[in-house]
């Protein structure tokens, strides 16, 4: 299809008149609704205007800005902050706290300690497909690795760290 010059002075009438890109299609026919917009913004049309409404669109009145503070204003007083900073704690206060913080933490329900295994703290290119490719850390700190310890075939993980990522669903939901 080719914008003969008759049919581009259609398009700039319906234009000007407030039709949709997708109206004016249907009635010149043989375009698109993109082909109408493509043409528009190659002819520098002015924004469509309002079907019903007038040419330019009435926009609200913004507030009168608020009138200058006078030159007797005094601002409020800024007081200074303190921050409470914790005193040195000794090591052998930390020893005692670490205790009683260790016997208000929660007993597995089955009454078996939980082994948590030594982590051998492989890098990522250390890894090999027998070994557990479990993060440990944050990866932007320099302490970063991964577990590293024997992993049972077909898994990414060693048989603890398996249980930590696939939790049957019951126990999912129970946890909850």
């Amino acid at each position: 299809m080719n914008w003969t010059d008759e049919r581009v002075e259609r398009l700039k009438k319906l234009w000007a008149e407030g039709l949709s890109a997708s109206q004016i299609a249907a009635q010149l026919g043989g375009v698109s609704r993109n082909a109408v917009i493509g043409k528009v913004h190659r002819l520098n049309l002015p924004g469509r205007a309002k079907a019903g409404g007038t040419q330019t669109a009435a926009r609200p009145k913004r507030p009168a800005p608020a009138a200058p503070r006078p030159a007797t204003f005094q601002a409020r007083a800024v007081t200074p902050r303190t921050a409470a900073r914790p005193a040195a704690i000794a090591k052998d206060d930390m020893d005692t706290e670490f205790e009683a913080v260790a016997e208000q933490l929660p007993v597995p329900a089955n009454g078996n300690n939980v082994v948590v295994p030594m982590s051998r703290k492989l890098e990522l290119t250390q890894l090999t497909e027998r070994t557990c490719k479990w993060p440990i850390g944050d990866p932007l700190n320099d302490d970063f690795h991964f577990c590293g310890n024997e992993s049972p075939d077909n898994s990414p993980y060693c048989t603890y760290h398996q249980r930590l990522a696939y939790q049957p669903s019951a126990e999912r939901r129970r946890m909850r």
